[in-house]
């Protein structure tokens, strides 16, 4: 009698780990052949390609002639591709970023003849909250996985239950994605037993029904003649979806999955390399945020900003694998990984250059045009380098705008001794010397001068200045002494209020007045005070050791910035302790500096000296110490009521980690922290098992929030809650991809390669902010307080090169005031996650980051809208009233909405 297994012949492929992407793809290509050649000789041989695509578009990079024989096997049926681009870690990339990837996989899949409707997600480190909802809302009734689930889950099915309430049936895996991997091994003879045994140990999780055999293992291929023993061979697609989609019945597990109970999550990978982490978040911002909706409501049709952000989307969805930003891998891989981050950062960038020229060809040469990446008003800082002589800024209606100077930019750029003075016309590119324009030119005795600004005056001829250049050398053979001048600039604060989505254009005038300030007695004033920083809002103090006394209304918090040094004897995956360990925390010389003071910016800059010990060994720590300077910049703006924070040294040492450290005003058992669209709450434990540690540590994306504290972030961060302190690791230095005997493993996760560049020596700088807050996460208004921190205004220098565009000039796509200005999302914690040019829609997302039912509001130039999956199928019309769109949201909803523009 044939036993009720399915077996599901599979790999599990990683892009990119101990070797890098080439040398893993040759293997690849091996395996992949040889599947190809089972299934050509065989129709009743099938396979599932781990649930990600990319893997299959590598394979045909090499191999395009497979193509048809590829195409005819997914339409068929019988090669399970997608849903995913690549398989992602889910807390080190946005939420954003793995809905894209999403999207990728399933339209990529769909074009080669079909898409494995299964969310298949074999071997990340652990899931996040809003996974169920992004796969429903992509078509998806059911989910597949293996690590993070709890030990309350006695079978192989379960709720799975998003942080929207949304329910997926989710598959899990006993055993892993290779719980029948030796099924196939030994003698055909002794596969009855084979079987029993896999029978036996699986039906407990199962108890009616065929069972599911995950045949298949890491970058191999199963074996080809599996058909023989006459059992039944499915993929994946096949076996999961003849399961009831239904979850009534089932056991329900809320929220994000990171338990240890039955499968290493590897919490180390968090804050291993964080170089890396600090990369991917600058440049998913820029993409996200800055290049992608401003080239959709600033640039003209036509532009190739599509095709750009589309090679910005790959790089950004390929660094977010399991083994590429977490940064377990090898030396090589994390140097491609950081190559293919810097890649799309500079894409992006390029983007956002063609919306600046764009802006800045509409407004004169003395305008600075400041835009509003946000979709809510914004007031705030803009820092922009002006010319001395203009160093003040009129608003548009002929107002003064409140600035403040903080530095004079050094003018002498070169001193050149010449023989002949007429070397000098071969410096000058008709009005250009040294990347910037001749403003002016004199000469006095034995020195000749040259002026150079940002852009020049009218009225400049080269014709003069070659003139003067001869003259002078007729004169006066030489030798001259040629020196060429900047421009006196001045860096200066500018206070801004600029409108959602919008831009205003600001005019340089002479500062001969000083700028208005804000009132001494508004919120926002900055008073100078020795030692102290206020701004009506928040007043810091600095204590003898250098930490931080934080005053709000009816909140204070003390002790904030102890900086801690600790060993780490673990490696990239899991953070280890040394049996015994020196925890160095108390600085041997402080020194404040006050750098600048209000009435806008007002910044201390705190130095403290430590002697770190220089190494570590699983024993204990080196008695050889490293001096160490550990510099933080606190920096207080005008109109914020949080404290900007920014910590830099050098890291000579090795094997350690160094936490940042902040009591909590109230002690508490539980911390917030948002990341993935949504805000998770979690204890001061992890539930243990499987062998690892269940050490408390944790990933924070925006923010991270615990006893009325709250830390706005820069990227995702690695936090750990006591019962009276936050801890946030700064880096975290291992030498080794997995040691064998890690002290808080009981297993390798990976060969033990070592990884001097893990050590991130070097120059470290982390930013964030910090305030102390009353009420709950909400109450505080955190996501809005790190969508501002996050997303600074920008600001770009007019060129005046074309005539300034009128409101109605040249439709919706090329005029700047139709396209941006009226544009807003509002609500109550709603949060604009994407905006985009799609077809001819505008499509937006938002999610609803609030604990109970919110509002989105929606304004702009547009007659009509429809809801829209996160894969952008349009739904349901919404009802449009004089522009404006009222869409209500269940707690922590993702919505997608299509705008049509008017006219």
């Amino acid at each position: 009698m044939t036993p009720d297994i399915v077996v599901v012949p599979h790999t599990h492929w990683d892009r990119e780990w101990y070797l890098p992407f080439q040398r893993f793809r040759l293997g690849l290509v091996r395996m992949l052949d040889e599947v190809l050649d089972t299934m050509a000789a065989d129709p009743g041989y099938r396979f599932t390609m781990d649930g990600q695509l990319a893997a299959l578009e590598d394979y045909l990079e090499i191999r395009p002639e497979r193509l048809p024989a590829v195409r005819r096997l997914v339409a068929e049926g019988r090669f399970a591709a997608g849903p995913w681009l690549i398989l992602a870690d889910e807390f080190l990339c946005s939420g954003e970023t793995l809905i894209r990837n999403l999207e990728y996989g399933m339209r990529g899949a769909a074009e080669l003849g079909g898409v494995m409707h299964v969310g298949y997600l074999p071997d990340q480190f652990g899931h996040c909250a809003q996974m169920p909802q992004i796969l429903r809302q992509a078509g998806l009734e059911h989910a597949c996985l293996w690590r993070g689930v709890p030990a309350s889950v006695d079978r192989d099915a379960f709720a799975w239950i998003g942080a929207d309430g949304t329910a997926i049936r989710t598959q899990y895996l006993p055993g892993g994605y290779g719980n029948a991997v030796a099924l196939f091994s030994g003698p055909p003879e002794a596969l009855a037993d084979r079987l029993a045994a896999f029978t036996e140990t699986l039906r407990p999780w199962h108890p009616a029904g065929p069972l599911l055999a995950m045949y298949g293992a890491d970058h191999s291929a199963p074996a080809a003649d599996i058909t023989a023993a006459g059992l039944r061979i499915a993929t994946l697609h096949d076996y999961v979806t003849a399961q009831d989609p239904s979850v009534t019945g089932l056991p329900a597990v809320h929220g994000e999955l990171r338990s240890h109970a039955r499968a290493n999550i590897l919490p180390g990978v968090i804050s291993a390399r964080m170089p890396a982490k600090q990369a991917m978040a600058r440049a998913e911002r820029v993409v996200t945020r800055y290049a992608e909706p401003l080239s959709a409501l600033w640039l003209p049709g036509g532009t190739a900003a599509a095709k750009l952000l589309d090679m910005a989307w790959r790089r950004l969805i390929a660094c977010s694998g399991h083994d590429s930003i977490t940064g377990c891998g090898a030396d090589e891989t994390a140097q491609q990984v950081a190559a293919r981050i810097a890649e799309a950062e500079q894409i992006g960038q390029a983007v956002v250059d063609m919306v600046s020229v764009s802006l800045a060809d509409r407004a004169s040469r003395d305008a600075l045009v400041v835009v509003n990446p946000s979709p809510f008003p914004r007031t705030a800082l803009v820092l922009a380098d002006l010319p001395e002589s203009r160093a003040a800024l009129s608003s548009p209606d002929g107002g003064r705008v409140p600035a403040q100077r903080l530095e004079l930019a050094p003018t002498l750029l070169d001193e050149t001794v010449m023989d002949d003075l007429t070397q000098l016309l071969g410096r000058i590119h008709e009005r250009e010397l040294f990347g910037q324009e001749i403003v002016s030119w004199s000469a006095d005795g034995d020195v000749f001068t040259i002026v150079v600004g940002r852009h020049a005056t009218p009225g400049y001829d080269y014709a003069d200045l070659r003139a003067a250049v001869l003259d002078g050398a007729a004169a006066r053979p030489g030798p001259w002494r040629v020196r060429t001048r900047a421009e006196p600039v001045v860096t200066v604060a500018a206070q801004v209020t600029v409108a959602p989505f919008g831009r205003t254009v600001l005019t340089t005038v002479p500062a001969s007045e000083p700028a208005p300030a804000p009132a001494p007695d508004s919120p926002g004033w900055a008073r100078p005070a020795e030692g102290t920083l206020d701004n009506g809002l928040l007043r810091v103090t600095v204590a003898p050791d250098g930490t931080l006394s934080l005053f709000a209304d009816g909140a204070e918090a003390h002790g904030v910035g102890r900086v801690v040094d600790g060993g780490d004897a673990g490696d990239t995956y899991n953070h280890a302790p040394p049996r015994s360990d020196t925890l160095v925390d108390t600085p041997g010389r402080v020194e404040v500096e006050s750098v600048c003071t209000g009435p806008l910016v007002s910044v201390l800059e705190i130095r403290r000296d430590y002697a770190w010990p220089s190494g570590a060994t699983p024993d204990g720590r080196s008695p050889v110490t490293e001096n160490v300077t550990v510099t933080t910049r606190a920096e207080l703006r005008a109109g914020e009521p949080y404290l900007r924070l920014e910590m830099s040294f050098d890291n000579r040492c090795r094997d350690h980690r160094v936490r940042w450290h902040a009591p909590l005003p109230s002690p508490t058992a539980e911390s917030f922290s948002e990341g993935q669209l949504s805000v998770v709450r979690r204890g001061l434990t992890g539930e243990g098992g499987c062998g690892e540690e269940p050490l408390p540590t944790f990933p924070a994306e925006g923010f991270v929030t615990a006893g009325g504290l709250a830390v706005l972030l820069d990227q995702v961060t690695e936090y750990e809650l006591t019962d009276d302190e936050l801890a946030l690791t700064l880096i975290r230095s291992v030498g080794l991809l997995s040691r064998n005997r890690n002290a808080y493993r009981d297993e390798p996760a990976g060969p033990q390669l070592p990884t001097p560049a893990a050590q991130c020596p070097g120059p470290v700088t982390m930013r964030m902010a910090v305030l102390p807050h009353t009420g709950a996460w909400h109450e505080a208004g955190l996501p809005r307080l790190a969508e501002e921190y996050r997303h600074a205004l920008l600001a770009v220098p007019g060129s005046g090169r074309a005539p300034a565009a009128s409101p109605g000039a040249g439709g919706p796509d090329t005029s700047p005031e139709r396209a941006g200005a009226s544009l807003s999302v509002e609500g109550t914690g709603v949060v604009l996650t994407a905006l985009r040019e799609r077809g001819d829609v505008l499509e937006i997302r938002v999610v609803a980051e609030h604990p109970s039912a919110t509002e989105a509001v929606v304004r702009g130039p547009f007659d009509a809208a429809r809801r829209a999956d996160v894969l952008g199928v349009a739904g349901e019309r919404l009802e449009v009233t004089g522009g404006v769109v009222r869409l209500p949201l269940r707690p922590f909803e993702i919505a997608t909405l299509h705008l049509t523009r008017a006219g």
